[in-house]
């Protein structure tokens, strides 16, 4: 018998990491980590460096980009991204002695997974790097959430919002609570997300809305972006953005046979529009941000984010019409 290939990088670290428990379908492991902040190379990023607590997402959003991540710790099963979730080992400490030496250019929190997902509530993974900001000053740090949980930390927010540059973005992709507990199994309802958001602000904290992604067909009506923007401006959100759907093959295992099954009328126009590649047309996504300005300007919101969460920018090409007849 031909013997496995030996394990290496951070699947071999990964392969060294402790059960921590299960819950439900969840089982959690620790992380054995080297460092905590991961360069972003790309000129296009708005941000330097990206810090995520956790490998893998308990939420378990059906379009999630980053199901692919699990393969680098030799899990090929796109599941096993919400299923086996790893806790990074004393991240609070490797932090600190990283910010320690001094980092130049926007930090990004939870790029790949939620930093607030259900596991941060045991293991304050999460809360740990926070401590570590708030040691330092003169650090441009930017948060993207869908949990009301964060306000657990509003205090260590508020510490560090005083010596560093801090900004948090609320994602909210529908106000319909029924289609985001199918599109986002183990989220918190969009309002309690809402009311977190005007909790930050309330407390001076910069924060926003990120709609992202708007799922073609099912929300980028003018009646569900509205319903967003409303809801963003109520909460005294300081900025609304919103990007379309991104599909990478992992994703596609996962969304394709979702809607099939919830939503098949249109199961069959994903399909065939995202073997083509992992973005929508250029036409669709200048029809989509066409919409979202008139919608922004409507509600008298700002589409300026200080720090926004990482978006591959794809280049501008026509891939066909499949999306560009949408109902308005």
């Amino acid at each position: 018998m031909k013997a496995a290939p030996a394990l290496v990088g951070i699947a071999a670290q990964a392969a060294r990491g402790r059960q921590l428990g299960r819950k439900r379908s969840v089982e959690y492991r620790s992380l054995p980590s080297k460092s905590i902040l991961n360069r972003c190379s790309s000129p296009r990023m708005p941000f330097r460096w990206t810090v995520n607590p956790y490998r893998g997402c308990e939420i378990g959003c059906h379009y999630c980009y980053a199901r692919y991540t699990h393969a680098y710790l030799g899990i090929d099963d796109p599941a096993g991204f919400e299923s086996l979730v790893y806790s990074k080992e004393n991240a609070r400490q490797l932090l600190t002695s990283e910010l320690a030496k001094g980092v130049r250019g926007g930090i990004a929190i939870g790029t790949s997974t939620d930093p607030y997902q259900p596991g941060e509530r045991r293991f304050e993974t999460t809360r740990g790097i926070l401590q570590a900001f708030a040691l330092f000053s003169g650090n441009d740090i930017g948060i993207t959430t869908k949990s009301d949980l964060i306000l657990r930390d509003i205090d260590l927010l508020g510490t560090i919002a005083t010596r560093n540059t801090l900004h948090v973005s609320m994602t909210v992709t529908t106000m319909d609570e029924g289609l985001a507990r199918k599109l986002e199994p183990r989220s918190v309802i969009p309002e309690r997300r809402i009311e977190a958001l005007r909790a930050l602000r309330w407390r001076g904290i910069s924060a926003g809305v990120f709609s992202a992604p708007v799922l073609p067909l099912l929300t980028d009506s003018v009646k569900s972006l509205d319903g967003v923007a409303e809801a963003a401006k109520r909460a005294d959100a300081l900025w609304w953005n919103a990007h379309p759907l991104f599909l990478r093959p992992a994703a596609r295992e996962r969304m394709l046979p979702f809607l099939e099954r919830e939503y098949p009328g249109v199961a069959e126009r994903y399909r065939r529009h995202y073997e083509r590649g992992a973005y929508t047309s250029h036409n669709y996504r200048t029809w989509l941000a066409d919409r979202v300005d008139e919608i922004r300007a409507n509600r008298g919101l700002s589409g300026q984010s200080p720090l926004r969460e990482c978006e591959a920018r794809p280049p501008a090409v026509i891939q066909g019409k499949l999306f560009e007849d949408m109902a308005a």
